[in-house]
């Protein structure tokens, strides 16, 4: 299985990262099959630049992007659908955040009867 995903570089505090294909179960900083581009995310606004015909002849091969990757090629338009949700939030803390939300929601008022 070979992935399209985001391979950090740069200096600490400075990151920047290139857009990669490369087997799953590799390493991301090992070898790569291939370099599709690169993403910085400091720059105002964010700097994307990607080889949008390598991207799309990899994923008709079969490589699977990941999460992150996936939602820049939507915000792209380099492919179509819906972006995928890489926030994960632990059963924990949605149960802390689900307890918060309902005492912060004010009480139905009642409603006084019709004259």
């Amino acid at each position: 299985m070979v992935s399209i995903r985001l391979s950090r570089v740069g200096r600490r505090n400075s990151p920047s990262y290139r857009v990669i294909v490369v087997p799953k179960h590799k390493d991301p900083w090992g070898d790569v099959i291939e370099i599709l581009g690169h993403f910085n995310p400091l720059k105002n606004p964010k700097e994307l630049v990607i080889d949008a015909e390598r991207v799309k002849y990899w994923i008709g091969q079969g490589a699977e992007p990941s999460d992150t990757v996936w939602n820049l090629l939507v915000d792209e338009k380099i492919v179509t659908g819906k972006k995928h949700n890489v926030t994960h939030i632990s059963d924990t803390r949605h149960v802390t955040l689900n307890e918060a939300k309902k005492k912060a929601e004010p009480a139905p008022a009642a409603e006084a009867p019709a004259a």
